[in-house]
């Protein structure tokens, strides 16, 4: 317990929280991209495409796909674990089919395909900032996110951004394999979102932090 208390301490209560908000929003954004109908982003869009396949449900099969890269993480970049891992690990899977079937319940399926592009968009949004949140605090990363950063780390000459390339990469073929959406929104989640993640770092995150010099 006095571990516990001793990390929450270290961070401090204020990164927790802001994470915790990051994953939330997080997971809303991947449920509009679902419900956009055009593709997620490669890594939810290969659970959900085996999901399907294998008949388990997408936040149980996340959680399982979790625990085995977690396994990867912890035995090559153990600095990378924290809460924030903790809480994308188990939790976004839940939190993605809450909003979801909240989605299903209040709209009716996009029936052209403006609709379907706008609904992406807003997606692309609303994922952008849950990712900054989440990221900002510096509190752990997820299980999938942390082996393009372990990549660059034991492969410096390659940057992180072509790491991080090959991995959404695999991802999206292995989606396509299972019968899952490779479509628009794939290759924004993939390839668009960095810059609305960058926007939200300026202009909005990091001043939540700006007396936190050590995460800037």
């Amino acid at each position: 317990m006095n571990i516990v208390t001793g990390y929450f301490r270290k961070i401090g209560w204020k990164r927790f929280v802001i994470m915790i908000i990051g994953n939330i929003f997080l997971g809303m954004g991947i449920s509009i991209f679902k419900f956009a109908k055009l593709g997620n982003d490669p890594y939810s869009g290969m659970i959900m495409g085996f999901s399907d396949v294998i008949g388990i449900a997408y936040a149980n099969l996340l959680i399982i796909v979790n625990i085995f890269i977690f396994i990867v993480e912890f035995i090559f970049g153990r600095e990378y674990i924290g809460a924030g891992t903790i809480m994308n690990a188990f939790f976004l899977g839940y939190i993605t089919t809450f909003f979801y079937n909240l989605l299903l319940h209040i709209f009716a399926d996009p029936d052209s395909i403006v609709i379907q592009v706008l609904i992406m968009l807003i997606g692309t949004v609303v994922t952008g900032f849950g990712v900054s949140m989440y990221q900002t605090p510096n509190v752990g990363a997820s299980p999938y996110d942390s082996l393009s950063i372990i990549m660059a780390k034991r492969i410096p000459k390659i940057p992180y951004f072509w790491h991080r390339i090959f991995t959404d990469f695999v991802c999206a073929v292995l989606c396509f394999l299972a019968g899952g959406i490779v479509g628009l929104g794939t290759f924004v989640s993939a390839l668009g979102m960095g810059p609305v993640i960058r926007f939200f770092d300026v202009h909005f995150t990091r001043k939540l932090f700006k007396e936190d010099e050590d995460i800037l």
